[in-house]
């Protein structure tokens, strides 16, 4: 089974990012239930996995879990080809971060993040990276991409 592992300080992860330009950026507006999913200092571990195509994200991250479970859309309310778009760009982004260390934060953009986008790694495995993305760009005040980081 090929790996993929995600963490962040706490995670080995992949992400993408498009929009670290001169524009300006929109404030993100974060409820007080996901200060308390950032403030959160246990680890998780959030293991994904699809059995058909055989990979494995591993996301360590302190708070990830409880921010997945009651904070982030539930699983559905995305197509997968949604997902799988969001996650090709901010993988892109998140590996040309890893690449620049005098740039971007080390301690953020640890691992480059190997995601095909011509393998099909399943609903469920785009659905956690792309709300690992989310949740990453909304406690760190990070931009990954085009997009503000909602919820």
């Amino acid at each position: 089974m090929k790996k993929i592992f995600l963490n962040f300080g706490v995670i080995t992860l992949f992400v993408l990012s498009m929009a670290n330009c001169t524009s300006s950026k929109q404030a993100i507006a974060v409820t007080d239930e996901e200060k308390a999913a950032f403030s959160q200092t246990e680890g998780d571990t959030i293991t994904i996995r699809d059995d058909k195509t055989e990979y494995e994200i591993i996301i360590i991250e302190p708070g990830f879990d409880f921010w997945l479970q009651s904070i982030a859309r539930p699983e559905g309310y995305y197509s997968q080809s949604f997902l799988e778009n969001r996650n090709r760009i901010m993988v892109i982004e998140w590996n040309q971060r890893v690449m620049q260390p005098f740039r971007y934060n080390s301690n953020l953009y640890e691992l480059r993040i190997d995601y095909d986008p011509n393998i099909d790694y399943g609903y469920e495995v785009n659905y956690k990276l792309y709300n690992y993305f989310i949740y990453f760009q909304r406690k760190y005040n990070q931009r990954l991409g085009p997009f503000v980081p909602r919820v």
